[in-house]
């Protein structure tokens, strides 16, 4: 196929389609003419990861390359699904706040993974990020949160178990590759949504006056 049609499959602008070659997201066509070029479906499925990657899952460009690169390397292994989905994760430019509620919230989360007998490597990025994300709610007076993360971890504990008992059907682990990097992205974006969504209905159901069926709509 042509670029054109390309874009029009995709979805995608032609314009956007030559930038995501340009930082070598997507590969080039093979060459039919000076100006032209042809596209096959493989194209047309990396695009369409490419937009999930960054449009949907919010990597950056940078973040998404590596995480392709990742994808793409040789002799796939465990490691290599484990490095992808820590690519995935955003990694901060200045150092963790050296503070008590710094100190604190690293204890809070080296004690969770124990209390949980997670095996979990001490360079995962989201240690950090939930380091962070408890310290500032440790700033804030926002304490009363902590009950409700054992209730968030024993949560996440069951995705995680259906979610890799659906990975391991896979039949190979490029397939299982690819699960790991559009699960993770995508699927944050996912249980970000369902988690407003039921916030909405819940707090709805718990403050409407029974039988206010108009307000439960408004």
């Amino acid at each position: 196929m042509r670029i054109g049609e390309l874009s029009r499959r995709s979805g995608i602008p032609v314009p956007t389609i030559k930038f995501y070659m340009r930082e070598g997201l997507v590969s080039q066509g093979e060459r039919t003419g000076p100006n032209q070029a042809r596209y096959d479906r493989e194209h047309l499925r990396r695009i369409k990861l490419v937009r999930a990657l960054v449009e949907v899952g919010g990597l950056s460009i940078a973040a998404a390359r590596e995480v392709l690169r990742l994808m793409d390397s040789q002799g796939a292994d465990l490691d290599t699904l484990g490095k992808a989905q820590y690519a995935l994760t955003p990694r901060r430019e200045q150092p963790a706040a050296d503070d008590e509620a710094g100190e604190w919230a690293a204890r809070q989360v080296d004690e969770l993974i124990a209390e949980r007998g997670w095996a979990v490597k001490s360079s995962n990025p989201a240690r950090r990020t939930l380091a962070d994300a408890l310290a500032a709610l440790h700033r804030l007076g926002q304490d009363d949160f902590l009950p409700l993360l054992r209730e968030y971890t024993a949560t996440t504990e069951r995705l995680a178990s259906v979610e890799v008992d659906a990975l391991l059907e896979r039949p190979d682990l490029i397939s299982m590759a690819e699960a790991v990097v559009v699960w993770t992205a995508v699927g944050d974006a996912v249980l970000a949504s369902l988690r407003r969504l039921a916030h909405e209905a819940e707090t709805t159901r718990r403050l409407t006056p029974p039988g206010d069926g108009d307000a439960r709509e408004g």
